[in-house]
């Protein structure tokens, strides 16, 4: 059978790209698969997801990514130590090189959409050297419908080359490996990694310089929403539990990750999810758990028998950042139209691997925004290259590497909608316990959820609160189901001596990285931050 293409009459020569090979348009997802089998670029698992490794990254190459120093965006981003600049003909020499590689290859064009709010979409291209990275791309955007096909018209285009690399000494990269997103060309070129999350993340990277500039929050959230219609936002960085906080089978899924809050509400970017799936248990998250075993789901660097075709997905033996990327129509509770209200609570997630931090607390306006612009958590193993164990850390926004305005763009943004739709905010601590890292625990997954439930069904309103002696934020004395030591940090430590000096060492990591903001923050929310100043936090 003959797999009728629908493609756009925007052709690639409008790219750049001339006589390549076979081009194959917008396949769907059974020809995409065949496509993987033939080339041998994956194999099919019991049940039918498609297995693929990714090679040498299995995480974000951070260090790698530029963003092109150019006339149209060169005042609004926010270089440093996130966005590193690239010299516009270092670009153009990449790209000359990057045109003559791809002539006589056949490709793989995805055209999709970012976004649900139509007054916000952005028809995107995605243009790949291997069919499963076209699959990932299908299944992690929007797809667009048959007859917008033929006039679909990209206002950004993603050149996905794995297997090209970057000559560091000709190009002026870090590595041969290169993420670059050229922002007047409206494009991103991505050479010498095979990890899908570069080809998401870029797409959310440039939502993020364009919708703050409309008055668009964006976030990096997940969202869900109960049978009343109330909408709850989770903030947090890879592997916090944004998505298996936000999977719950009596809430509706909005999305897991990229999310904007216009006028209207809220509306998730993508069309899929891109969860971890290292050491996922049917018992402790049925709904992501089932995702492993459907057919159309891509597993990047999940063991699996040769023999049985059978997953172990306890096996790290190639990375802890095991993944799964499928479509949003995979969780029987998502909402397939992905919109919502405007949100009702926020929740920001850490994993605080210094073990210092409540697991649940309630923050002022003032509060939020602190916490917002800190983003502390711990950057879990395997989320990026070399990261083997949790490190503490501090990102923007919770997701400072895609973000390309100045921090505060956001932060303003936020506490002026949390301001003008009353939404309770949160900080929930799904780190360590009774100690930090390698001492303590992790906190039991049944009390995060037991106290996020609580907090969403408004059940913490009314209970007695006392003030968190390092942070400031208020915690309950009590909630349904919890040991009341469990809500004190200090209490779940053996030795308070250890505990004081570990909050003070913290303190001075936040105080510390406030610094950068400390030029555009107000009194109220410089004095958001840890109020901490005895030797003794215990008196």
């Amino acid at each position: 059978m003959i797999h009728k293409m629908l493609k756009s009459t925007y052709g690639l020569e409008n790219h750049g790209i001339t006589n390549p090979g076979r081009l194959y348009w917008n396949l769907n997802t059974p020809s995409l698969y065949e496509q993987i089998v033939r080339r041998r670029e994956g194999a099919i698992a019991h049940m039918g997801p498609v297995v693929v490794r990714t090679g040498q990254h299995t995480g974000r190459a951070a260090k790698d990514k530029f963003i092109v120093e150019e006339p149209t965006s060169k005042e609004h981003v926010w270089w440093g130590k996130v966005n590193h600049p690239f010299p516009q003909q270092n670009f153009d020499r990449l790209f000359h090189r990057l045109q003559a590689y791809l002539q006589g290859r056949d490709l793989y064009i995805q055209d999709c959409y970012a976004g649900y709010d139509p007054d916000y979409r952005m028809p995107v291209r995605v243009v790949t050297e291997n069919a499963w990275h076209n699959l990932f791309a299908r299944n992690l955007l929007i797809q667009a419908e048959p007859e917008e096909l033929p006039s679909h018209v990209p206002e950004l285009t993603i050149l996905h080359v794995p297997n090209f690399n970057a000559v560091p000494e000709l190009d002026g990269t870090a590595s041969e490996t290169f993420i670059i997103l050229n922002l007047g060309k409206k494009m991103v070129l991505i050479g010498g990694t095979g990890y899908g999350g570069e080809i998401k993340k870029s797409v959310f990277t440039v939502m993020n310089y364009r919708l703050p500039q409309e008055e668009v929050m964006t976030m990096h959230c997940s969202a869900n929403v109960g049978a009343d219609g109330d909408v709850a936002l989770f903030f947090g960085l890879s592997g916090t539990g944004k998505t298996t906080l936000s999977s719950v089978p009596d809430r509706k899924l909005i999305g897991d990750d990229e999310h904007g809050w216009s006028d209207r509400g809220i509306f998730n970017f993508e069309g899929g999810c891109y969860a971890k799936v290292i050491r996922l248990s049917r018992e402790s998250e049925p709904e992501i758990y089932d995702t492993t075993r459907k057919f159309g789901t891509i597993l990047e660097n999940v063991a699996m028998d040769p023999v049985t075709r059978r997953l172990d997905l306890d096996d790290d033996s190639l990375t802890e950042n095991t993944r799964a990327g499928y479509p949003l129509s995979h969780i029987p509770n998502a909402l397939e139209e992905s919109w919502g209200d405007h949100p009702k609570n926020i929740i920001m997630l850490t994993a605080d691997a210094f073990g210092i931090m409540p697991p649940i607390a309630k923050l002022t306006p003032e509060q939020a925004m602190y916490h917002f612009l800190s983003g502390y958590t711990a950057k879990l193993a395997g989320t990026e290259s070399g990261i083997t164990e949790p490190q503490a850390t501090f990102s923007a926004c919770f997701g400072a590497p895609f973000m390309v305005l100045h921090p505060f763009s956001y932060a303003e943004l936020l506490a002026k909608k949390i301001k003008e739709h009353n939404v309770d905010c949160w900080l929930v601590n799904t780190g360590w316990t009774g100690g930090p890292y390698g001492e303590g625990h992790r906190m039991e997954i049944k009390y995060t959820r037991a106290l996020v439930n609580a907090a969403l069904e408004g059940n913490l309103r009314d209970v007695e609160m006392e003030t968190d002696p390092v942070f400031g934020v208020q915690v309950p004395k009590s909630a349904p189901g919890i040991p009341s030591e469990v809500l004190k940090p200090r209490d779940t430590w053996k030795d308070k001596e250890a505990y004081d000096r570990k909050a003070a060492e913290l303190v001075g990591l936040f105080r510390a990285n406030f610094k950068d903001f400390e030029d555009r923050a107000t009194g109220d929310v410089k004095k958001a931050g840890p109020i901490y100043e005895s030797a003794d936090v215990g008196a």
